[in-house]
């Protein structure tokens, strides 16, 4: 949403359309309208190919991975008929893909329909749909410095990762203000525990495990993900500190800002924006996504000193996240440190640059 909001900042009159999988509609539908209820929402069928990170090849033979595999293969020759039939009615100037599985069928349409396609990669690792699509995209911004990819260098360019210019430093003051507006007790630390628009089922169930010493020395916000919500829900009482929510569709910005520690996933977004923020944070990566794309996207930030990272296994530990949490909040020096090295990694240009990029692929004179 941060490049559309900077391809309508250009050109007011453009028609946008968003596509993605069913799945994430719900979530997606609900940010999407936040910022212009004109912008459809719509869906395309797709599948992703399962193969986890450490495993031998062999795996992909197994029954309870080959078959589903095999459904999602399938699914993908649906999205394409489906994405040619879409784009063969709105004929856009340019379409833009950040690199979900759901992409895949519509990038090759794309191309089959000569019109421009633009790529977006925002891990360390590029991910299996942008490096089958990379062939055919004009133009390929990338969330890390380009020796982490090997797409062509004519046609890549480093853009960092496009988001809200809400994403800034806030001043004490205002993070104080903050923190009295979601609930919490301006004048105790806050931890704010996210594992994405989904949710993060084995950080959850840490915090909930943590719950009680982690209130003894912090005020926890926990974002659960809609599916886990109801079961953690039941589980915790109400407590002075404690705040569980399903999603937070706007104001996501104000609710990492107010915090004094985050607790994440290596989502690579995720992470810009806690960079832009300059927010010490500590990193849970999911070692077992493909490629291990979270791991690298974590030590590089760990290799800066721009991030705590806290190993999977970790989690499993009876008080390890609550000690993990307690022995940052106790150290000053060190949270000041990690803003200041994470912040060393945001790229406030970044929706600019990547909404010029999209421009550059325009057809000359096509203006919408």
């Amino acid at each position: 949403m941060a490049v559309c909001k900077e391809l309508r900042k250009r050109l007011p009159d453009a028609e946008l359309f968003v596509w993605c999988d069913r799945k994430f509609g719900p979530s997606a539908r609900t940010i999407v309208q936040g910022y212009d209820a004109s912008v459809p929402v719509d869906f395309i069928i797709s599948g992703k190919l399962r193969r986890y990170h450490g495993m031998s090849k062999w795996h992909l033979l197994h029954p309870s991975i080959l078959l589903p595999n095999l459904i999602d293969l399938a699914k993908v020759a649906i999205g394409f008929v489906q994405s040619f039939v879409k784009l063969l009615r709105l004929r856009p100037d340019a379409v833009f893909v950040k690199g979900g599985y759901v992409c895949l069928p519509v990038g090759y349409a794309a191309h089959l329909l000569r019109i421009p396609l633009v790529i977006h990669d925002s891990d360390a690792h590029p991910g299996l749909t942008n490096r089958l699509l990379a062939p055919f995209a004009q133009k390929i911004g990338t969330g890390a410095p380009l020796e982490y990819y090997n797409y062509p260098k004519e046609k890549a360019q480093y853009v960092g990762i496009p988001i809200g210019d809400e994403f800034h430093p806030y001043s004490t003051q205002e993070r104080h203000v903050l923190k009295r507006e979601l609930g919490f007790d301006e004048t105790r630390p806050l931890t704010v525990i996210t594992g994405g628009g989904l949710g993060a089922a084995r950080l959850n169930e840490a915090v909930v495990r943590a719950r009680s010493e982690l209130l003894e020395h912090t005020s926890v916000f926990l974002i659960s993900g809609k599916g886990q919500y109801e079961a953690l829900r039941t589980r915790t009482d109400a407590a002075d500190g404690w705040r569980l929510e399903p999603f937070i569709s706007s104001g996501m910005a104000q609710v990492l800002a107010a915090a004094d520690v985050a607790v994440v996933r290596a989502g690579a977004t995720t992470l810009l924006e806690l960079a832009a923020l300059h927010k010490p944070t500590i990193i849970v990566p999911n070692g077992m996504l493909t490629a291990g794309h979270q791991l690298k996207n974590a030590k590089v930030y760990q290799d800066s000193f721009a991030a705590i990272v806290m190993k999977e296994e970790e989690l499993q530990q009876d008080g390890a996240l609550a000690r993990k949490v307690t022995d940052l909040l106790r150290a000053p020096h060190m949270l000041r440190e990690l803003g200041e090295n994470f912040g060393g990694f945001a790229k406030p240009h970044a929706a600019k640059d990547m909404a010029q990029m999209i421009l550059d692929c325009l057809p000359k004179g096509r203006t919408t």
